[in-house]
């Protein structure tokens, strides 16, 4: 048994305290493994523990130790949520003198403010950004910490996380690493690659009973128990589990199932209460669409849905109710197991099959049911936690048995094989000056994970057809004695962290027409890689009537169905930034508000690239682009962003006080508390008017 008190060879008595303070009396024993292996001494390390014991403990142990001797660490993690949950976790070591910082957000911005932090906490995304842009900090760290590093073998995220991790550790050879995650089929190889020790448990601080709901009955390995109640088994282990004054997650495989399920559950349910009808009226001030009143209508019955097509503000006042009890029940997608600290008694993974593009409904991996199935159980509240499958057979709930719950999860395998991926991080690789001829790049290539698990060779043909691309499009040059250079437009690309072949569908665009629309501007960006287009539907009828009617704007693209998805993209933008209702939006497109928000913040960004492009080219579009960039950040037209600078001034107030006859700041700034109050309220108006005050005594 290893106590908190022993820490003192590492950490000082002020530190100590304050985790006894936090109720910390004893370390687990998976934990207790890591500090005796060398974790406090620098070794690398690669945690394979269940969620809930204590991996993000070790993690900060670490970086507390190396940030208490003025060295500086960072946190990756895949969310902007996580992040931010981590941010606000960790602030509380200012009090021991260690300062915070977290960085998520523009992808061209070198962030050297960070440097003046002793923790930082980034998106695997952002930590390349930084690299990319030549943030000098980034080549003094002592502890990088990689959450949930099975994302490796994402095939989106994956390629990223590996080339960041292979960057940094060569720019930082003595740095510690630290890999966390709960489901590590291969754990020896990943802590090899790492040159890591691999502590690996199956170690809970409270039991989890796997199981299987079926036929009326509970199921488990060591035994089974009935579920009183109805036919509808869902409903019933929900109400089962309320009678015991727990909480549970349910996991749908689709938005509208999650939607569904609260909707139909809050029906059934009577957990209406004071908290919960404030915290509903809270989520209704989030927004104007049809999904926040359905959701503030489950909150208010004590129950929530949870997925990506919500805004950032509502997922976090669903996240914080289920925390403090006022939410009793959530129907999410399985992004909610992707690592957010959100425990419940009970787990319910009401189907294990999900659709994928061209395969029809396809079983879940192993590895996403444990994410879920790990969410269940509550240190410190919970006598147990259980998690349950669904089976409409015997012969089924066999078979899951079999498959998830004694199933072995699956081995993570790198993801940097794709063309598209590598075009991108090659570039970036030459433009940092990581390497500066191909043999050098081949070298750099062969301490990559894939590298670890293959032979790097594999790799040779579609490096060189990458290397001849960039070469074609005057990203890199390739000199007499294998050297590699990047262009001054290479160089651009790579800081404004867009594919390559963006730039050239950007370049070839622009240089085509002499006065392109707005939505010619926006047509452009959606041909691109780097930008999600929306699913065309079979009742899309107008989507080919827009198509006619807007033909001359629209850029040339070979592939119908492309064309089809980028116009309904662009159309959405266009309905966006001319200040169509949220609600409309989300009605004619079939998205959630989070969705209209990600599209927009992505336009956003590659609008904001085409212009830095068109000023590289002298092309004559940088203005009109980075007005439209604004224009999209905004969801506005151009005659408002004069007002949508002051903070708390959003599209709808800044439309209302436009048509009141207050079109600039200075017409704004002459204006009685008194009458701005009448037209956006007495809050907003103080903060408004205190703004505008502070602007005037500026020299």
């Amino acid at each position: 048994m290893l106590e908190i008190s022993d820490l003192k060879t590492w950490l000082p008595p002020e530190a100590i305290e304050e985790y006894q303070k936090r109720g910390y009396k004893e370390l687990y024993p998976p934990q207790a493994e890591a500090v005796e292996r060398g974790l406090l001494e620098g070794k690398n390390m690669l945690l394979a523990m269940p969620t809930a014991s204590g991996k993000t403990l070790l993690a900060e142990l670490a970086m507390l130790r190396a940030a208490l001797q003025g060295e500086r660490c960072l946190y990756i993690v895949p969310l902007r949520a996580l992040a931010s949950e981590k941010f606000e976790s960790f602030r509380r070591f200012k009090k021991l003198g260690v300062e915070v910082g977290i960085s998520t957000g523009d992808f061209d911005k070198k962030d050297e403010r960070l440097g003046r932090n002793q923790i930082i906490i980034a998106t695997s995304e952002k930590a390349d950004s930084l690299m990319r842009n030549g943030a000098s900090w980034v080549r003094d760290l002592a502890v990088l910490v990689v959450d949930e590093i099975h994302l490796l073998n994402e095939p989106s995220r994956g390629p990223t996380l590996e080339m960041t991790m292979t960057k940094l550790i060569r720019l930082n050879p003595h740095m510690q690493v630290i890999g966390l995650s709960a489901t590590v089929a291969n754990g020896a190889e990943i802590a090899d690659w790492l040159k890591a020790e691999l502590v690996s448990s199956d170690w809970r601080p409270i039991k989890l009973r796997e199981g299987v709901l079926c036929l009326g009955k509970m199921v488990f390995a060591d035994g089974e128990a009935p579920l009183q109640g109805g036919k509808d088994e869902a409903l019933s282990l929900v109400k089962d589990t309320l009678s015991q004054s727990a909480q549970i997650l349910v996991f749908e495989n689709s938005r509208r199932n999650a939607e569904s399920t609260a909707v139909k559950l809050s029906a059934e349910l009577s957990l209406q209460g004071p908290e919960q009808k404030a915290l509903s009226e809270k989520v209704l001030a989030t927004g104007e669409s049809e999904t926040c009143r359905r959701l503030a209508s489950c909150v208010s019955r004590g129950v929530a849905f949870h997925h990506a097509g919500l805004l950032a503000e509502q997922r976090s006042l669903v996240e914080q109710g289920f925390r403090d009890n006022k939410i009793r029940v959530i129907a999410s997608t399985p992004t909610l197991a992707a690592g957010l600290n959100l425990p419940a008694r009970r787990v319910l993974i009401k189907s294990y099959k999900r659709y994928e593009y061209g395969s029809g409904m396809v079983p879940i991996p192993v590895i996403e049911y444990r994410q879920m199935a790990g969410r269940a159980g509550r240190p410190g509240l919970d006598p147990h936690g259980e998690s349950f499958l669904m089976a409409k057979s015997s012969s089924e709930m066999k078979e899951l048995m079999e498959g998830y719950i004694f199933g072995s999860p699956e081995e993570i395998w790198s993801k940097l094989a794709s063309e598209s991926a590598l075009r991108t991080h090659i570039l970036s690789t030459i433009s940092a000056g990581f390497v500066s001829s191909e043999k050098g790049l081949k070298e750099f290539i062969e301490t990559t994970f894939f590298a670890h698990q293959q032979d790097p060779w594999r790799l040779d043909i579609t490096l060189e057809r990458v290397l001849q691309f960039l070469a074609d499009n005057g990203m890199i040059v390739e000199g007499p004695e294998d050297d590699l250079r990047p262009t001054r437009l290479g160089s651009l690309v790579s800081r404004l962290y867009i594919d390559p072949l963006s730039a050239i569908i950007m370049i070839e665009s622009l240089k085509s027409r002499k006065s392109p629309s707005d939505l010619a501007l926006l047509h452009t960006i959606t041909m691109t890689p780097d930008m999600d287009t929306l699913y065309v539907n079979a009742s899309d009828h107008w989507i080919e009537s827009f198509i006619d009617e807007h033909y001359e704007e629209l850029s040339q693209e070979d592939n119908y169905d492309f064309l089809l998805r980028q116009a309904k993209t662009s159309a959405m933008l266009m309905d966006w930034i001319s200040e169509t209702k949220e609600e409309q939006i989300s009605d004619r497109y079939r998205i959630g508000p989070g969705d209209i928000r990600r599209l927009a913040e992505t336009a956003e960004w590659l609008m904001h690239s085409l212009s830095e492009i068109s000023k590289h080219q002298e092309l004559g579009l940088n203005y009109r682009a980075e007005q439209l960039s604004q224009r999209l950040h905004y969801g506005a037209g151009p005659d408002l962003l004069a007002l949508l600078e002051l903070k708390g001034i959003g599209r709808a107030r800044a439309r209302k006080l436009y048509a009141a006859g207050y079109t600039s700041l200075s017409k704004l700034s002459c204006t009685p508390l008194e009458e701005l109050s009448r037209l956006i309220g007495p809050k907003v108006a103080e903060k408004v008017f205190g703004q505008l005050k502070a602007q005037e005594a500026l020299p």
